[in-house]
């Protein structure tokens, strides 16, 4: 059977160019213009992979990987985008992307992508179906898996020793999942994968894991995500929902990026907490929460507490458990662990042999500040992998920054807002400083505007006519070369 694969994008060109590419290449290629049109054709169908847009009209392709995620389905997705910066791959990859291409792309690029993403799944399924050899036995429901993936890849790093012994502790206490737990720590620096240990470790490891980033979800949704709806209870609920907090069983929910949530909401997960109970959107029966909450956080909660934009007594009750952890250039001696453990994973996925990383070239990788953390390594990897297919890593396959150890956009703006004199327009002296404050804050949209004095809507704003600008400046730049 043809593996099926479903093109979102609100371009006929883009639609068109990727039908015939990967119909010609033997997949069986449905299309939608639309988040609408493309969540009812997953609802009748199933695809082996998803390509989207992420900016579409109404639902975004964000909206539809959530939406995916939300109804249990594991299916690879692709992001494409013609906003090529990091924060936007950043929320992609951590809304669970299995990969980003930036607009314009090439087919070419595309077809790897497809087969890298097809071979993940496959690996999968016969992983799932018992068909390959597991490296450890299953742990028995109702038991903890002390030894799990993430338990395994944590206890490896002896950066990470101190968190190590917290998930010890977590696994042996009896509190149960009544104990809410926070993880705090740069952008990419592993949180995600604290929280799937904490899931390993913890009794109800039997039941799912349910993941939802709160910045990534419109808060007017985001309640109904999380406590589910009944039919009526608003314009579109035209069924029964169930939420994440039903969804999860004995489980664990992770709220990633908690830091987010609007006060108001928060209140009501306030509640939550403190009752274990809560009711559907809409609804009038009282139902238990029997999963461990675990949330994260890039920002310092103490600082939104007094900015008015977190609420003390959710803090309080979220960090019974706090687990701070340290950022990738704090802990260089994890990267050998790291860069082996994901070397195995996309030698699985796309049925490679490449070998262990060499002593010498982790010397220079060490030297780099990695300051997109966990996340940026890992996806440099991959990228790596799928486009160079080596053997031996090498130095050549690492852009030259890498290698220098230096950071360069940090430093070219640095370097730039220290020449903002007065020769140079106001303009430009604040769109430096705007960029390089972004920048100091890991691309925190609300810490920004809150040490910049303005608002998230005037941050947006900002940016947006800094994106067109420069979008202007590049078609000037093409027309030249041209005549």
């Amino acid at each position: 059977m043809k593996p099926k694969i479903l093109v979102v994008d609100d371009e006929s060109t883009i639609r068109d160019s990727l039908r015939e590419s990967l119909a010609a290449a033997g997949y069986e290629v449905a299309c939608a213009e639309n988040g609408e049109e493309a969540l009812a054709l997953c609802h009748g169908q199933d695809f082996s992979l998803v390509i989207s847009d992420l900016k579409l009209p109404g639902i975004s392709g964000l909206d539809i990987l959530q939406a995916l995620r939300n109804q249990g389905s594991q299916v690879p997705v692709i992001m494409m985008t013609a906003y090529g910066d990091v924060d936007t791959a950043v929320s992609a990859m951590r809304s669970g992307a299995y990969d980003f291409i930036p607009k314009p792309f090439k087919l070419g690029t595309i077809k790897k992508q497809v087969r890298a993403a097809l071979r993940a799944t496959t690996a999968l399924v016969q992983d799932r179906a018992g068909q390959e050899v597991a490296p450890h036995p299953a742990p028995r429901a109702g038991t903890p898996d002390m030894d799990g993936r993430y338990m395994r890849m944590i206890k490896s790093c002896p950066g990470l020793a101190r968190v190590a012994e917290m998930m010890e502790k977590i696994g042996n206490s009896r509190s149960g999942n009544d104990t809410s737990i926070l993880i705090q720590g740069e952008s990419g620096s592993g949180k995600e994968i604290i929280a799937r240990a904490i899931h390993e470790v913890s009794s109800g490891s039997q039941d799912r894991f349910m993941e939802i980033n709160c910045a990534a979800v419109p808060e007017t949704l985001l309640e109904s995500e999380l406590l589910g709806h009944e039919k009526g209870a608003f314009t579109d609920a035209k069924s029964r929902k169930e939420g994440l907090f039903e969804l999860a069983g004995q489980g664990t929910i992770f709220l990633d990026e908690i830091g987010e949530m609007g006060i108001l909401l928060q209140s009501r997960l306030l509640r939550v907490l403190e009752n274990r109970r809560f009711r559907r959107v809409g609804g009038k029966d009282d139902l238990e929460v029997k999963a461990r909450i675990v949330a994260a956080t890039n920002q310092r909660l103490a600082e939104a507490i007094e900015a008015g934009t977190f609420r003390n007594d959710l803090y309080y009750r979220l960090q019974v458990l706090e687990i701070h952890v340290p950022p990738l250039r704090e802990r260089p001696q994890d990267l050998e662990v790291l860069i082996n453990s994901f070397l195995r994973e996309f030698n699985q996925q796309l049925g490679l042999e490449c070998a262990p990383v060499d002593k010498t070239l982790l010397e220079s990788l060490q030297k780099y500040p990695w300051p997109g953390n966990v996340r940026e390594l890992k996806n440099l990897l991959k990228r790596i992998m799928i486009l160079e297919e080596p053997r031996q890593l090498e130095a050549e396959h690492f852009p030259a920054h890498v290698l220098d150890g230096r950071n360069p956009r940090t430093s070219s703006r640095q370097q730039a807002l220290g020449r903002a004199t007065g020769m140079v327009p106001l303009a430009e002296v604040e769109r430096l400083h705007i960029l390089y404050t972004l920048e100091m804050t890991e691309n925190n949209k609300s810490k920004a505007a809150r040490i910049l004095g303005i608002s998230r809507q005037t941050l947006r704003e900002k940016l947006r006519q800094y994106e067109a600008a420069e979008a202007d400046e590049g078609a000037l730049k093409s027309d030249v070369a041209e005549n």
